[in-house]
């Protein structure tokens, strides 16, 4: 059975347009396991989340089934790229002090992934998947990007798409859990750099697809009357779950 891609012929603007994650966010997924040997990063796309966990760990092996986007992912030497969907190859029996899935989970198969968290992770060892939800930068530009997402790409959204909307409180978690950081991304944009982050949704690579016209193109020239210019704050709610072994 083939993966769910919706990103590789997006891989390069993904790399780029995607919003990073705070420092703190990893310190305190860190603060919660008691060795710091090896970390698993499942579905690591670009491996975004793989080079903050290198700042915590002894070494991070990164899997990812789509060729395009580990060809766009940051070398780093505590990194080992796989190719590889919902399996850690090679990865020892209870080896594993952190497993994590970033904007991931909802395009796994969660009958292979979750027997293969219990295997590699060590008694103690941690699960966490997280995603993040619609961004707001202002009233103006919240309504706007509402219609968008609701009206515009809204039918083109695949049906995974519920759970980054409700934080994965709707996904299968057969694991006992923690509770989840309070935390959010924020990051100061410009118009542009909103445009091509829009261009990474799944929903815009599908209506491009299907209809043969880019939405966000012809959604811009409104946008960048609402924005007005500058750069401005654009913040996402992060959500997720955290289960121990």
């Amino acid at each position: 059975m083939g993966f769910k891609d919706h990103f590789s012929s997006k891989a390069a603007i993904y790399a780029k347009a995607r919003p990073g994650y705070p420092a703190a966010f990893f310190a305190e997924l860190a603060g919660l396991v008691p060795r710091h040997s090896l970390a698993w990063d499942c579905g690591s796309g670009n491996g975004q989340a793989a080079v903050s966990l290198a700042a915590h760990f002894d070494r991070i092996v990164a899997t990812e089934p789509s060729a395009a986007q580990l060809a766009e992912a940051v070398a780093h030497p505590k990194i080992t790229y796989l190719q590889s969907a919902e399996l850690a190859t090679g990865v020892a029996d209870g080896s594993v002090d952190l497993v994590t899935a970033a904007c991931a989970a909802h395009w796994f198969d969660l009958a292979v992934f979750y027997p293969e968290v219990r295997r590699v992770l060590r008694p103690g060892g941690l699960l966490a998947v997280w995603n993040y939800g619609l961004c707001t930068v202002n009233p103006a530009v919240d309504q706007l990007l509402d219609k968008f997402y609701r009206e515009t790409v809204g039918p083109y959204w695949p049906p995974e798409r519920k759970h980054a909307e409700t934080g994965y409180r709707l996904l299968e978690f057969p694991f006992p859990e923690i509770p989840f950081p309070s935390i959010h991304l924020a990051a100061e944009w410009t118009v542009e750099d909103l445009a091509a982050y829009l261009h990474t949704w799944s929903a815009v690579t599908r209506y491009t697809n299907a209809i043969g016209v880019d939405p966000v193109a012809g959604f811009l020239p409104e946008l960048q009357h609402a924005w007005g210019g500058g750069r401005r704050q654009v913040v996402w709610p992060l959500g997720g779950r955290l289960g121990r072994l």
